[in-house]
């Protein structure tokens, strides 16, 4: 049975990546085509450039050699001979894709103390950690939370608060949820921290005397992290945080963790949601993921055997 599911799972992947294709050959971008899908642009990306290979190499596309399957512009061009070559074809998962990294709490906790040995900046690094545990955010998303996004004006921690549309990567609002008291810690030492140093602040009496509309995370100089167009994916509408994005590949050395990344940690908080008794949906909303298959792709989730549901019953 667990044979059989897994099957099926790799079939719904492989149906959606090739309806990921066609919506690109058809003028879709990347950035669309995540947004619609519920995933990451790298990730949308990758898996049409696997199907493209894969066609060119099984099929056979007419005027369409393998190395060219992996720029856009020449799969648009050779659209009517892609859509010919998809009739008979099932494309299959990438050959040697690594199994998804969930880290233990243990695990969690040790890359913290080893972070908070070797970093200047401790309040703010183990903060920008947590957050990633405690809430699954991309780096951008990240850069882009405001005072205001944590705090209600009281100075009390926002616990169930959104992720504004503008900050999302897919543009789309979302439930955000600030659940952790190890990230309350933190992020309360850092925004004394802030308050000490001068950066962002507003009215006393509000917002723990911080600006409201300032970002959540600043340099070491008090100033926004700079978000910028992603120079590598031109026409795409992309933006990146370069600087945030090198602090946590400095973070991710510290912590001294294998397999940890950004993508890890969220891999890591879908498992601890599926322990809870959390199902596809509920794990999507969280993530801003729209589609259930998405979500099994990037973790499944664990299922219980015929004869463990049927165990002393009675």
């Amino acid at each position: 049975m667990p044979d059989d599911q897994e099957r099926g799972q790799r079939a719904r992947a492989s149906a959606q990546s090739v309806e990921m294709l066609k919506a690109v050959i058809d003028g879709d971008t990347y950035e669309t085509v995540a947004a619609r899908f519920g995933i990451s642009r790298t990730a949308v990306e990758r898996r049409i450039k696997s199907v493209a290979v894969q066609l060119t190499q099984v099929v056979g596309v007419d005027g369409l050699k393998e190395e060219g399957a992996a720029f856009v512009r020449r799969l648009r061009l050779h659209r009517d001979a892609i859509l010919a070559a998809l009739e008979d074809f099932e494309p299959q998962p990438p050959v040697g894709a690594r199994p998804a990294r969930v880290l233990s709490p243990s695990e969690v906790a040790q890359g913290a103390v080893r972070i908070k040995g070797r970093t200047q900046r401790t309040w703010h690094d183990l903060a920008l950690y947590y957050l990633l545990f405690a809430t699954g955010l991309r780096p951008l998303e990240t850069a882009r939370l405001e005072v205001r996004d944590y705090l209600h004006a009281d100075g009390s921690v926002r616990r169930e608060s959104e992720l504004r549309a503008e900050a999302a990567i897919n543009g789309k609002l979302r439930p955000l949820y600030f659940s952790s008291r190890r990230l309350d810690d933190v992020l309360a030492a850092y925004l004394r921290e802030r308050c000490g140093a001068g950066h962002g602040l507003g009215e006393p009496g509000a917002y723990r005397g911080l600006d409201p509309n300032s970002p959540l995370f600043l340099s070491p100089h008090g100033e926004p992290y700079r978000i910028v167009p992603n120079n590598d994916a031109p026409g795409q509408n992309r933006h990146v945080c370069r600087a945030l994005l090198e602090i946590y590949r400095k973070l991710f050395r510290y912590a001294e963790l294998k397999g940890l990344s950004a993508q890890s940690a969220r891999l890591t908080l879908i498992s601890r949601m599926y322990e809870r008794g959390a199902d596809e949906e509920q794990v999507g909303i969280i993530l801003g993921i729209g589609e259930r298959s998405a979500v099994r792709e990037l973790l499944p989730r664990p299922r219980p055997t015929l004869a463990e549901l049927l165990d002393e019953l009675v």
